[in-house]
């Protein structure tokens, strides 16, 4: 619909690769089925060939919702960021829900901001916060709390994200207008945010958890990688060529990431929990 008149209508948009979980992806998939505002544009792209259950949870879907899913196969497995902008350009309406195939959406989450690009037009990006589970889903460990509003947000990316991937929905054009994802192995999330900010989108967060993350207690080990601290620092370099950060901040963050990599496991889990999210108890 026009953006003058207001948004009805959005797309849904999932990567799935061989390596995932049936039962998670089927419970992702289900999630966006019951949303109280359902899509009408369900895009899932295939990254290479899959398992013959995530096959099958395809499958059924299709079968039960023929007219909604738009499913496209890749040869290969070419990655998160191209499979994503794939499969953008596929999606056929201006709002686009991302979802990744293990987590969770609680059921308002795109009613509601499909209500927030209506009240605040001039937005491009709109996450929310993000609750955080292990097995449970009913058992939240953490929360991860961004800011709110365009300022903080522009603040607040000089070190680390402003948005918490899984719970965004951005506008397609303003997506392709900044690049799209790229080609960068990590944190394509986030060099995609930091290009729709400095091309002068705006962006916001719903101050509510309206998505559940399947953490897993390997995440922190992952992190520790040549690949992650390498991934880190190519994106956090190319902020600080297009000037939307300085040469400290650059250079602090460098450190922090290299900390990371070779520093215990223990500390890692410590710093996340206790700085960098709110620790839920009692659950």
């Amino acid at each position: 619909m026009d953006e003058k008149l207001g948004y009805d209508n959005y797309s849904v948009l999932m990567s799935v690769y061989e390596k995932e979980n049936a039962e998670h992806f089927n419970k992702s998939i289900e999630s966006m089925i019951l949303q109280t505002h359902l899509t009408n544009d369900f895009v899932i792209v295939k990254d290479g060939p899959l398992t013959p259950d995530l096959e099958l949870v395809i499958d059924t879907y299709q079968e039960t919702y023929p007219d909604l899913f738009n499913i496209i196969a890749l040869d290969e497995n070419v990655g998160l960021g191209k499979a994503l902008d794939i499969g953008i350009i596929i999606c056929k309406n201006e709002l686009i829900a991302r979802m990744d195939s293990d987590d969770i959406s609680l059921p308002t989450r795109c009613e509601k901001q499909v209500e927030a690009f209506n009240l605040f037009p001039s937005q491009a990006l709109i996450g929310t916060m993000l609750d955080e589970f292990y097995d449970d889903p009913n058992k939240i460990e953490t929360t991860r709390i961004v800011p709110t509003t365009h300022d903080e947000i522009m603040k607040f990316i000089r070190r680390r994200s402003p948005f918490s991937h899984p719970t965004v929905m951005y506008k397609k054009s303003a997506v392709l207008d900044s690049g799209g994802y790229g080609g960068i192995p990590v944190k394509q999330d986030l060099d995609l945010f930091s290009r729709m900010l400095h091309r002068g989108y705006k962006g916001m967060n719903i101050n509510e958890s309206l998505v559940l993350f399947r953490a897993n207690k390997n995440n922190f080990k992952r992190r520790k990688s040549w690949k992650y601290f390498k991934g880190d620092v190519i994106v956090r370099h190319r902020q600080l060529k297009r000037k939307e950060i300085s040469f400290f901040d650059f250079s602090f963050m460098t450190v922090m990431f290299f900390g990371r990599w070779v520093g215990p496991t223990w500390l890692l889990k410590f710093v996340s929990k206790k700085l960098m999210r709110r620790e839920i108890k009692g659950t």
